[in-house]
């Protein structure tokens, strides 16, 4: 706790003075920028949407109904060109104290230890999105660093929107995606701290389709994805020579999902439960992936609402069971979930506070890396808003969940706490 304290003192020495005098561009996100509107037609505060934003990016396949006097005008009827190129870019800086250090779970080796750590640009994201026809969207974003990895690029989300299938009215998403966004799109968050129970439950980026559409007062989705996440994939030789196609899964069993979502008076309420398969953890500290497949199951509820568009609140909870993951005779159980709430004060501030929770469960004394799912921590986080697209941000994060020393081989479970404090800028233009 000493060494977040002193970090502290030079983050907010080093960062708020300048923060407060920092001068943004004006300049506007690209479907702001298509439309000619402020972003606080689809956001309560960036990146939050409003009640008209979910609409936006739902029911109205992210376009309006004039989309079309926005697209060049070539006398073609078989053509819709956006008049400019619909591209935006997302820029953030932190500069974080913390207690957390990385350490070989073989070993115990403290391979990194910053008490205070420049986090800039923390991440540099291109984004791209329009209507391609009568009833087909794309979206695109593209990371040219996230997370101090420089040199590379990595797409995330990459998929195609139709919103009448042949006319039944069912919804359809293909491509690249993350499965929790059926719920609450971790990309849209007001705070730093992230939704750590769709991470550990792995529900994040994948590849596939999702089909869904209203049924009175039902909101109903169905998809399925490879399992596999997005970054494998494997030659085709079987047939000979290296084939130019590539296989994105390893095998033919794919993960089914589904929400069920309705509104009861002034709030939400969604059933989500995912059936699948993943490989089983093998190895030192279980830090391999083994050549088992193992069954996977998740259910979850959601709840969510808000208080005259200036209180929205949030809550998710998963129940996970991974049989045989580690031992084949042994079918693993844990659980965890979030709360949070965003109070949108003014058009300058906004207040936010999120509670992340997971309990390890039959994980505990596994001396895997397994043990460090249990969590328990709370974040409250202040933005002030220089632009509606440029914010400043103070975050800091407690964590509640006693630490405890290493008792097996390996250097695994909650070692240290996690707590910080981070100050930094988020833009989009």
């Amino acid at each position: 706790m000493l060494r977040l304290l002193a970090g502290t003192t030079v983050v907010l020495t080093v960062a708020v003075t300048p923060l407060f005098f920092f001068e943004p561009a004006a300049a506007m996100p690209a479907f702001a920028r298509e439309y000619g509107v402020s972003c606080n037609v689809c956001h309560a505060a960036y990146p939050r949407l409003n009640a008209f934003g979910e609409t936006f990016a739902g029911d109205m396949n992210m376009r309006l109904p004039n989309w079309k006097e926005h697209t060049v005008q070539t006398g073609d009827e078989q053509l819709a060109l956006s008049d400019s190129l619909p591209l935006a870019i997302r820029l953030q800086a932190f500069i974080q104290g913390r207690d957390g250090e990385s350490i070989n779970p073989i070993s115990g080796e403290v391979e990194g230890d910053a008490s205070v750590d420049f986090q800039a640009p923390y991440l540099v994201k291109l984004l791209s999105s329009a209507p391609l026809t009568e009833h087909i969207s794309y979206y695109v974003y593209a990371i040219f660093a996230e997370k101090g990895g420089n040199g590379e690029v990595i797409v995330e989300d990459a998929w195609f929107s139709h919103d009448d299938l042949f006319g039944t009215g069912v919804g359809l998403q293909l491509g690249q995606f993350q499965v929790s966004d059926l719920m609450f799109p971790r990309e849209i968050r007001l705070t730093f701290q992230d939704y750590m129970a769709y991470r550990m439950a792995g529900i994040t980026y994948d590849r596939g389709i999702i089909l869904g559409r209203e049924a009175g007062p039902l909101d109903i989705s169905v998809g399925f994805v490879n399992g596999n996440g997005i970054e494998q994939n494997f030659s085709i030789n079987s047939p000979g020579y290296r084939r130019a196609d590539r296989l994105f899964d390893n095998d033919t069993q794919k993960s089914a999902f589904g929400r069920i979502g309705a509104t009861l008076g002034p709030a939400s309420i969604g059933l989500f439960g995912l059936s699948g398969r993943q490989m089983n953890a093998i190895g030192p500290a279980g830090l391999d992936s083994g050549q088992r497949r193992t069954d996977k199951r998740i259910v979850g509820v959601d709840v969510s609402g808000d208080f005259g568009s200036k209180w929205y609140w949030f809550g998710q909870y998963l129940w996970n069971s991974w049989d045989g993951f580690l031992d084949p005779a042994i079918d693993y159980t844990w659980s965890g979930g979030f709360a949070g709430i965003d109070y949108i004060h003014s058009d300058k501030w906004v207040f936010s506070a999120l509670y992340n929770h997971a309990n390890a469960n039959d994980f505990e004394n596994t001396d895997t890396v397994y043990e460090g799912i249990a969590m328990d921590t709370l974040t409250f986080g202040v933005s002030y808003y220089f632009m509606r697209n440029v914010k400043g941000t103070i975050e800091a994060n407690f964590d509640i969940l006693n630490d405890e020393p290493q008792s097996g081989i390996y250097y695994t479970g909650h070692l240290s706490k996690e707590h910080y404090i981070l100050v930094g800028i988020d833009a989009a233009f």
